[in-house]
């Protein structure tokens, strides 16, 4: 399938055909796995993500201490971290890691900017694109300063259960543990005490949620 087909498949009647056209001169269909590294902290960023298929994930350095997750993209998302790098011509801050299987069109950066003058939908698109992730973010800070670590962690599975589209996460616990910045014996103890209150279901690697 070309990427004008995809763009009409995956955006129908969003952008206009004039902006269609330049798209697929110019973006590029990559192909991502589970854990595939997207984009690195320090890393100069050339291209703007559009997520078309599965899932990825925004991780913060924690001041050498770790990594934080900041939030999932899905379909038709874009990163606003990276957005704001882009615009202001700046190294990343973040790491965007393969969640699933998935395809992302690429966007050269020299790109964004003349499309933001140029076209009323590409301009509501980054925008609307900018608030949500925003809004993500908030929601992130608002996890970390008033939700305990249980609450944290059941947030944060049900939003791994929503990205995967069903009540199964296969991850180990030292992942989780990386993911919320704590320790495995401390993801542990939570998800044994979330099982007990009937919330969850532990097996090897896998974690049902009831």
């Amino acid at each position: 399938m070309q990427i004008k087909e995809i763009i009409e498949e995956y955006y129908p009647q969003q952008f206009e055909a004039a902006l269609i056209e330049e798209i697929e001169k110019v973006a590029q269909l990559k192909k991502f796995h589970p854990q595939d590294i997207l984009i690195d902290m320090g890393q100069t960023v050339t291209v703007m993500p559009i997520l078309l298929d599965g899932a990825i994930k925004i991780m913060r350095d924690d001041y050498g201490e770790g990594e934080l997750l900041l939030y999932f993209l899905e379909r038709g998302d874009t990163c606003a971290m990276t957005m704001a790098c882009c615009l202001g011509d700046k190294r990343s801050n973040i790491r965007a890691i393969g969640e699933t299987d998935g395809r992302v069109l690429l966007i050269p950066v020299q790109k964004m900017e003349d499309w933001l003058a140029q076209y009323p939908s590409w301009r509501k698109y980054v925008f609307d694109s900018y608030n949500n992730r925003m809004d993500e973010m908030l929601e992130a800070i608002d996890n970390l300063a008033f939700n305990d670590m249980s609450g944290r962690l059941k947030n944060y599975l049900l939003n791994v259960a929503t990205i995967n589209k069903g009540n199964v996460i296969t991850k180990t616990h030292l992942e989780i543990a990386n993911e919320l910045n704590t320790s495995r014996v401390v993801i542990s103890r939570l998800l044994k005490s979330l099982e007990k209150q009937d919330f969850l279901i532990l097996n090897r690697n896998v974690i049902t949620i009831k």
